[in-house]
């Protein structure tokens, strides 16, 4: 499903989530496909991964290296409309994890993130807006995990009673928890 098509179709969850639905459509709509380039300054499309263990009591979390917190991976579209394939590329890429299965094929959080300024790779990346949809995945907490480097330093099962605690972006921890507010209750 192309960009357009899966947040069309998106059910908001909350009040919040139907008007930031609205803004998204409309923003998309003037700027095309642009959203789906970094070279688009203001704002562009991203993809994240919340991935679930088999007993959905623990998720797959980065630390960070840039913002210096623990956080669900994910990344930017680079040109790639269907957002669930980035989400995997990203989860393979961050952490090693090939064999994980989504929960749906759909969006379960549609989000307007503020991201702020900071250097990348030596280069200055001014404040701007992440048009993020996160997908709930599910796979084995006995994986072989790997870190990537150049953007984490470590990937743990982090259990969800405890994600509060280790992401230090509160506006994260609100996507977070809606996330598990649909798939566990």
């Amino acid at each position: 499903m192309n960009l357009l098509q899966s947040i069309r179709t998106y059910q908001p969850y909350t009040m919040e989530e139907e008007r930031e639905k609205q803004v998204i459509l409309e923003f998309i709509e003037k700027s095309g496909n642009q959203i789906l380039f970094r070279t688009s300054h203001f704002a562009h499309a991203t993809a994240t991964a919340m991935v679930f263990n088999e007993k959905k009591d623990k998720v797959l979390m980065i630390k960070h290296n840039i913002f210096d917190t623990w956080a669900c991976v994910g990344g930017h579209a680079d040109g790639e409309g269907n957002l669930l394939s980035v989400a995997l590329k990203e989860l393979q890429e961050e952490t090693g994890v090939i064999a994980a299965v989504p929960y749906s094929q759909d969006i379960l959080s549609l989000d307007i993130l503020s991201v702020t300024a900071h250097y990348k790779r030596g280069e200055y990346v001014p404040n701007h807006l992440h048009i993020n949809a996160t997908f709930a995945l599910i796979a084995d907490e006995k994986l072989r995990l790997r870190i990537k480097e150049d953007e984490n330093s470590d990937v743990a099962w982090i259990a969800i009673k405890d994600i509060e605690s280790h992401c230090k972006e509160k506006e994260f921890v609100k996507v977070y928890k809606k996330i598990i507010e649909k798939i566990i209750y």
